[in-house]
């Protein structure tokens, strides 16, 4: 599958002094504690993937408990927690910061698991690549374990929002592995974190150099040249990250806004469909470009149409007004033209 994700490995397990006493103290007592197996998804089912933030709250009064982020598979783990009432809370890049529902950890579960589904955010821009996914560059499967455990540090320091670190883990995985194409695409997310466009550029440059197909620097790529209003360079890039990943309606999106903005209407529209199929949580800004391409070619009724979805996935907020006011322009110039016959 696209995106599936390797087997579980944890990233990182981060706990509070507080948490950590309490584990030490209740060690001999395994009645008064519990663990907590923590599963974030998707809207669609699919692994929210890692280095999402996930806090372990006391119920009553929101105390933290615990810090730690999900693996790969997007799983977290709390073990030895005292019996009581929770909850938790799962932030990060790419979705809404979400909260679960109270949970117990009593005696009468030594292990339980929750499941909290969180929402992508539509453009969350580019993202760091784990060592251990499955869309790690081809070119990068003889890595040492060093240069990977550099690389997920990074990650991790990246998720916190620490840059400096972030940065010498990057350089120490890349003096280990000189030709390490996922190192070079996530410096290159840092740089875009960090608003360096021009070394962005040149580390997603590197990283493609070492692998023309690596989808993730392709995407990335691509992204900047749409921010950069390079709309040629954008289309091919976007063209070649969809040949390698064509069912990533991110992908196909991005690739429906360059094809319009270069006013092939036609691809555009293509896109626009093949996103919708792609996924259910399509992003619904394609029926917009699909709609807008629609009028530029003169066919107001299939605009029309695609502005109804959109209105449907997207009800509310200042896009579906404006929306509502492009449908009532086409309504009312059909109902002169009808007036006029």
């Amino acid at each position: 599958m696209r995106r599936r994700w390797l087997a579980s490995f944890v990233v990182s397990f981060l706990v509070t002094s507080l948490q950590a006493q309490l584990r030490g103290g209740f060690g001999a007592a395994p009645l008064n504690v519990g663990n907590v197996h923590i599963h974030v998804v998707l809207t669609n089912d699919r692994s929210a993937g890692p280095y999402l933030l996930v806090r372990l709250l006391q119920g009553s009064t929101g105390t933290s408990m615990g810090v730690t982020y999900t693996n790969d598979s997007g799983e977290a783990e709390f073990g030895g927690v005292p019996i009581g009432d929770y909850h938790v809370e799962v932030s990060g890049d790419g979705i809404q910061t979400t909260t679960s529902d109270n949970f117990d950890v009593d005696e009468r579960k030594i292990t339980q698991a929750q499941y909290i589904v969180v929402r992508q955010l539509e453009d969350s821009g580019p993202k760091p690549i784990s060592a251990h996914s499955a869309m790690i560059s081809a070119a990068d499967l003889k890595v040492s374990p060093k240069a990977r455990k550099e690389l997920d540090k990074a990650n991790e320091s990246m998720a916190l929002h620490d840059w400096k670190k972030a940065k010498e883990h990057l350089d120490k995985a890349l003096a280990l592995e000189p030709g390490y194409a996922t190192a070079y695409n996530n410096l290159a997310v840092l740089y875009a974190k960090t608003d360096d466009m021009t070394d962005e550029e040149q580390a997603l440059k590197k990283a493609i150099s070492l692998d023309d197909h690596f989808a993730p620097a392709l995407l990335n790529y691509g992204k900047l040249s749409l921010r950069e209003k390079n709309f040629p360079q954008a289309e091919t890039l976007l063209q070649k990250e969809v040949s390698v990943d064509p069912d990533n309606p991110e992908s196909l999106l991005l690739l429906a806004d360059a094809e319009y903005m270069n006013r092939h209407f036609d691809a555009a529209i293509a896109s626009a469909d093949k996103a919708h199929s792609a996924s259910p949580e399509h992003a619904s800004f394609v029926h917009y470009i699909a709609a807008r391409a629609y009028q530029q070619e003169n066919r107001q009724q299939q605009a029309l149409a695609e502005f109804q979805l959109f209105l449907k996935e997207e009800p509310k907020g200042p896009r579906a007004d404006h929306v509502r006011a492009d449908i009532a322009k086409i309504q009312s110039a059909s109902q002169q033209a009808a007036a006029a016959q």
